[in-house]
């Protein structure tokens, strides 16, 4: 299938007064889950909030027209001086990057296996003082003799770990395709829930109130769902068999956790991520400006990422000043990344759809 690609790579400079429309009238879109899917359960996430929302102003791009990766693309793939990613893992930033999902793929098919859903898996969580729950996604001919990596995904401001990953969701067919296609590797997904704190009460919280409670996930997903995961089921234990993943402000959480636990996490995938993961001149005074982290570092060689991948689309109301600004101060500091600024796309289902089909085709390789 011939896959015309107009992804814009990033080439912006960021005004440092630019404010854009603000995340916060938009957190309802935020949390954007499967609403296609039969059988979504995605209580507690609010609907797309309505289209008067304008476009984030002020960004700029080019593009190349011809197929996939153009000069741009090739001008990111070698690593920056300083970081080089590791011989022995094929260099995700060499590989092709797509500006859409073949058909095929999003389609359910009769003679494909989805892979079985484990709904509503409970543990005890120190940081939050309470059960969590998560949903878990076992790929196709999941066999207990065998171990396999693990996805971590993060939904959206107003979701739960079950907005994407449950029966029929977005993420299981696009990931049963890929499989059956030999697209990407057995692998397991967790639905992560961000909301780490008491569960009484938390339907009464304010956004403002949310939005902390979200960011202790960040801990939570290291320190206690991770090695949760990994005694239930045949996990590969180790930094290269994890990876995280997050949409808007899951994106944020899931970029915030790369960086805090690269010791942990070697795939990094951040789709439309929100403000908020370091200081930022973006939504001042508000919530959205409380930041996760202090700077995107490296702490060493050894704890690379092995891919880093930011995504979002040229009609995304909210996101693309973010998104484009975590990239550029990556690029600034010499860490290898891509982020694009995919032409077309909003902050919805197919902006993460396809987000993650360009990152699973690129990760646990080895």
């Amino acid at each position: 299938m011939n896959l015309k690609s107009a992804r814009r790579i990033l080439q912006f400079v960021l005004p440092v007064t630019l404010l854009i429309t603000s995340c916060a009238s938009g957190a309802s879109a935020a949390g954007t889950a499967d609403t296609s899917a039969a059988g979504a359960s995605a209580a507690g996430t609010s609907a797309q909030t309505n289209a008067e929302q304008t476009s984030a102003a002020g960004a700029t791009s080019t593009a190349s027209d011809s197929g996939v990766a153009g000069t741009e693309a090739d001008a990111k793939s070698a690593p920056a001086a300083g970081y080089t990613i590791p011989t022995d893992y094929p260099n995700p930033y060499e590989m092709e990057t797509y500006d859409s999902v073949p058909e095929y793929l999003s389609e359910r098919h009769d003679d494909v296996d989805y892979g079985t859903i484990e709904a509503d898996v409970e543990y005890y969580s120190e940081i939050a003082g309470d059960v969590k729950y998560c949903n878990v996604l076992l790929p196709a001919g999941y066999d207990e003799s065998k171990e396999y990596p693990v996805l971590y995904m993060f939904h959206g401001f107003g979701g739960r770990y079950d907005s994407h990953v449950h029966e029929e969701s977005i993420l299981q067919t696009l990931y049963g395709n890929m499989l059956s296609e030999g697209l990407a590797v057995p692998m397991i997904i967790v639905g992560a829930d961000m909301y780490t704190d008491k569960l009484e009460g938390k339907d009464d919280l304010s956004d403002a109130e949310l939005r902390p409670r979200y960011d202790k996930g960040v801990d939570d997903l290291a320190l206690v769902l991770m090695p949760f995961i990994e005694s239930r089921y045949s996990v590969k234990v180790g930094r290269r068999y994890a990876a995280v993943s997050g949409v808007s402000q899951g994106g944020t959480e899931a970029l915030a956790s790369g960086f805090k636990w690269q010791s942990k996490i070697a795939f990094i995938g951040s789709f439309a991520p929100c403000t908020g993961v370091i200081p930022t001149n973006f939504y001042p005074g508000s919530f959205w400006n409380t930041p996760i982290l202090d700077d995107l570092t490296i702490e060493s060689q050894d704890t690379l990422p092995l891919y880093i991948y930011l995504s979002v689309g040229t009609e995304d109301p909210w996101c693309i000043n973010s998104t484009l600004y975590y990239g550029q101060v990556m690029d600034e500091k010499g860490i290898p990344n891509q982020t694009d600024l995919v032409e077309g796309y909003d902050h919805g289902n197919e902006m993460w759809e396809l987000g993650h089909y360009n990152f699973l085709q690129k990760i646990f390789l080895n």
